[in-house]
C-alpha cells in the first residue's frame, strides 16, 4: 500500500488500542495490541508519518534509530543484588531500566501525556548481539524486565533485503505477534505531502514530467545508485536556502543528495532551465496582471516540458501566497479565540493579567506539543506571533490612560481590527494573482490540456484547495467545472466504447 493509506491504518489502529470502556479499561487488552510493523524502501516517509500520526492523534512519540544503539542501552546495565529463596539468600543480576524505556517516561513527565508511540526504526537491521533484545521487544513488549507503559503502542519500521544486506529475517513465532504492513512508493500521494511542506517547484515540476525518477535504485559496477523522497525533500530545502542566499548550486552539490549520476545530471540540466525560465517568463509580472506578448509569443509554440515548467513556476509561487494566507489565518483566528477568553473573564481579572494568561497559554500549549511531537514550523512561527502580539499589547496598554477594563477591551479590539484589515487585504492580493494566472494561462493556451494541468495541480495542492475554499475565484470554479464535464465525457465515451467491443465480441 502506499504511505497515505499507511498513516490512515496506524491511525486507525491508534484509536483501536487507545479505545476504553466505560470503567475505563482498554478495550484491547495490552497482550493483544500487536505491534505494527512498516516494511518498505529507505527514505520513503515511514518516520515522517510516525509524526503526523501522533500529531493528529494527540498522542507523544518517541522515536529511535536502533542501529545506533548497543545491547547496554536497550536493556540496561546490569548489577548485583540479593534476593532470598526458600530461605537462603542469593547474589542475583538485574538490569538498570532501559535507556529506551526511561525515554517514554522522560516524555510522560516533559508533556503530560500518559499515551504515545514509541517507533523503532530500522528493527531488522541490529546487530547480532541486539537481536534477541528486539525479538523480545516484540514479542512482550519489554527490553530486559522493564516493560513498555500501558498506553503506548509499539511501531517498528524495517527494510526489506534488497535494499540492506544487513536484515534479520523475523521467525514465524515474531511475525504471528505482529501487524504488518507493507509500503512502497506513490509519487501521487508524496506530492500532497510535499505541497503541505513546501518543496521546491523546480522539483515537482521536474517530477511531473519524469515521474520515473522519484524513487530508484539500481546497482552497477561503482555501487548502489539511488534516489529517494528523503533525498528530494533534503535537496528542496537546501536549494531554498541557496536562492534565499544567492548562493550556487551545481551538478556535483545535486549529486550529494541524489545519489544517482544520470537523474542528478538530468535534474541539474534541468534546474539551470527552471531558473532561466523564471526570470525571462516574468512569473512575479505575469501574478500582477500583465501580460507579456513575448512571453505569450514563446508560450503558445514552446516544447511541452517547457509549458509544464512555466504551469510550475506559477504554482510554486501561488502556493507561497496561499500558505502565507494560511498562516496568517492561523495567526488572526488564534487572536481571536484568546480575545473571547479575555472578554468572558473581563469583570474577574485586570485586563493586563488575561493577556498575559492567554499569551502564557499559547506559549504553555506550543511546548507541550512541540516536546509530545513534531510541529510544522510555521504553524510555530504563527502562534508565536500571536503571543508576541498580545504580549506587545500588554505594553502598549500600560502605556496608556486606559480607565478600565471595558475601555482596555475596546482599544485593543480596535487594534485587533487592524489585523484583519490586513489579513483581509492579503488574500484580496493573492486572489487577484490566482485571476491573473488564469487569465495568462487562457490567453496562451486556451481550453487546453495544460489548463487542466494547471486546474488539477490547484486540486492537489493543501494550500490552494484551502485557499479557494475560504475566498473563492470565478476562474477556478468556471475551469474547473468545465474540466470535469470534459473527464466525465471521456468516462463515457470510454464506457460506450468498451459495451460496444463487447456487443462485436458477441
Amino acid at each position: 500500500m502506499n504511505i497515505l493509506r499507511a498513516k490512515q491504518e496506524i491511525i486507525r489502529t491508534v484509536q483501536a488500542y487507545l479505545a476504553k470502556d466505560e470503567e475505563g479499561n482498554y478495550r484491547i487488552a495490552s497482550v493483544h495490541q500487536r505491534p505494527v510493523l512498516l516494511m518498505g524502501p529507505p527514505g520513503i516517509g515511514k518516520t515522517a508519518i510516525m509524526e503526523q500520526v501522533a500529531t493528529e492523534c494527540g498522542i507523544a512519540l518517541v522515536s529511535y534509530t536502533i542501529t545506533h544503539h548497543t545491547r547496554q542501552s536497550a536493556i540496561g546495565l546490569p548489577y548485583l543484588t540479593k534476593r532470598n529463596y526458600s530461605g537462603t539468600e542469593l547474589t542475583i543480576t538485574e538490569y538498570t531500566m532501559s535507556e529506551i524505556i526511561a525515554s517514554v517516561y522522560d516524555k510522560m513527565e516533559q508533556t503530560g501525556l500518559r499515551e504515545g508511540i514509541l517507533f523503532i526504526d530500522e528493527i531488522n537491521c541490529v546487530s547480532e548481539t541486539l537481536a534477541p533484545t528486539m525479538l523480545q521487544l516484540l514479542q512482550r513488549k519489554s527490553f530486559g524486565s522493564h516493560f513498555v507503559p500501558e498506553g503506548w503502542i509499539i511501531v517498528a519500521a524495517g527494510n526489506p533485503p534488497e535494499y540492506n544486506k544487513s536484515v534479520r529475517d523475523f521467525d514465524v513465532v515474531t511475525l504471528d505477534r505482529l501487524r504488518r504492513i507493507d509500503v512502497e512508493e506513490d509519487y501521487a500521494v508524496w506530492k500532497k505531502y510535499a505541497y503541505r511542506n513546501r518543496m521546491h517547484a523546480a522539483i515537482l515540476s521536474y517530477l511531473d514530467i519524469k515521474k520515473q525518477h522519484f524513487y530508484a535504485f539500481e546497482t552497477t559496477v561503482d555501487g548502489q545508485a539511488f534516489v529517494t523522497a528523503r533525498g528530494w525533500e533534503d535537496l528542496s530545502q537546501f536549494l531554498l536556502t541557496c536562492e534565499e542566499l544567492a548562493l550556487p548550486v551545481d551538478e556535483p552539490v545535486i549529486l550529494e543528495y541524489l545519489q544517482h549520476p544520470r537523474i542528478a545530471r538530468d535534474f541539474a540540466a534541468y534546474y539551470d532551465l527552471f531558473c532561466k525560465y523564471q526570470s525571462e517568463y516574468h512569473v512575479e509580472g505575469i501574478l500582477s496582471g500583465e501580460q507579456p506578448a513575448a512571453a505569450l509569443e514563446r508560450l503558445k509554440t514552446a516544447p511541452f516540458d517547457e509549458r509544464l515548467s512555466v504551469i510550475g513556476l506559477l504554482i510554486g509561487r501561488l502556493t507561497e501566497v496561499f500558505s502565507t494566507a494560511y498562516y496568517t489565518d492561523m495567526y488572526v483566528s488564534r487572536l481571536f479565540e484568546s480575545l473571547k477568553s479575555v472578554k468572558r473573564y473581563l469583570g474577574q481579572q485586570s485586563f493586563h493579567d488575561l493577556l498575559e494568561r492567554e499569551s502564557g497559554h499559547i506559549r504553555q500549549s506550543l511546548h507541550t506539543r512541540q516536546k509530545a511531537s513534531a510541529v510544522d514550523r510555521r504553524e510555530v512561527s504563527a502562534l508565536l506571533r500571536a503571543a508576541k502580539w498580545l504580549e506587545d499589547n500588554q505594553i502598549f496598554l500600560s502605556a496608556q490612560a486606559v480607565r478600565d477594563n471595558h475601555d482596555s477591551f475596546s482599544v485593543i479590539s480596535e487594534r485587533f481590527q487592524a489585523e484583519v484589515q490586513q489579513m483581509d487585504e492579503q488574500g484580496s492580493e493573492a486572489s487577484k494573482a490566482l485571476e491573473y494566472a488564469f487569465a495568462f494561462l487562457e490567453t496562451a493556451f486556451g481550453k487546453s490540456q495544460e489548463l487542466v494541468v494547471f486546474v488539477t495541480e490547484l486540486n492537489t495542492n493543501f494550500f490552494s484547495t484551502w485557499f479557494i475554499a475560504q475566498y473563492g475565484s470565478e476562474a477556478y470554479t468556471r475551469n474547473n467545472k468545465e474540466l470535469m464535464i470534459g473527464k466525465q465525457r471521456q468516462e463515457l465515451l470510454g464506457d460506450i466504447g468498451n459495451i460496444q467491443s463487447f456487443l462485436t465480441m458477441l
